[in-house]
């Protein structure tokens, strides 16, 4: 049997915690020329406001994230998933504040700005966040819309 469905307040919670300790996201972006989709797992920092991730920036996602300035991320099992859908603001690795830069590498345990191979950080600012974990949870998983959270 299913656990009863959280209150909506819970569940934002518990996507704050998700946001706050995973480390890993599936990345989906697409092509906008073809439409191909792209999907990678990516390390990714919370700020408390913003998803910081970082990728070589000749990568399909970097090229991706840089034409579009869209993303989508899946964050957490399926399960008990956090889907976030965002802008994106690009920021080569010499650009990136040395705060939020050693932050990132705190969490994720790599470093790109000491790496060879030239890496983008992007910004990822939630437009839209939805959080559950079995069918019972679907109505009422919009916790973010237009980047504003609809629950306290």
């Amino acid at each position: 049997m299913n656990p009863p469905a959280r209150r909506r307040e819970q569940r934002k919670q518990d996507a704050l915690d998700r946001l706050e300790h995973d480390i890993d996201a599936w990345v989906a972006t697409a092509d906008p020329a073809s439409g191909t989709p792209h999907l990678v797992p990516l390390s990714f920092l919370w700020d408390g406001a913003s998803l910081w991730l970082a990728t070589p920036s000749a990568s399909p996602t970097s090229r991706n994230l840089r034409a579009t300035g869209r993303v989508r991320l899946g964050i957490g099992p399926t399960r008990d998933v956090v889907l976030v859908e965002g802008t994106v603001e690009a920021l080569p690795a010499t650009d990136i504040s040395t705060e939020a830069g050693d932050a990132f590498a705190a969490k994720t345990g790599f470093d790109p700005r000491r790496l060879s191979t030239p890496y983008d950080y992007f910004r990822i600012r939630p437009q839209r966040l939805q959080a559950w974990r079995e069918a019972n949870e679907l109505s009422g998983r919009d916790l973010m819309s237009g980047g504003d959270w609809l629950v306290s």
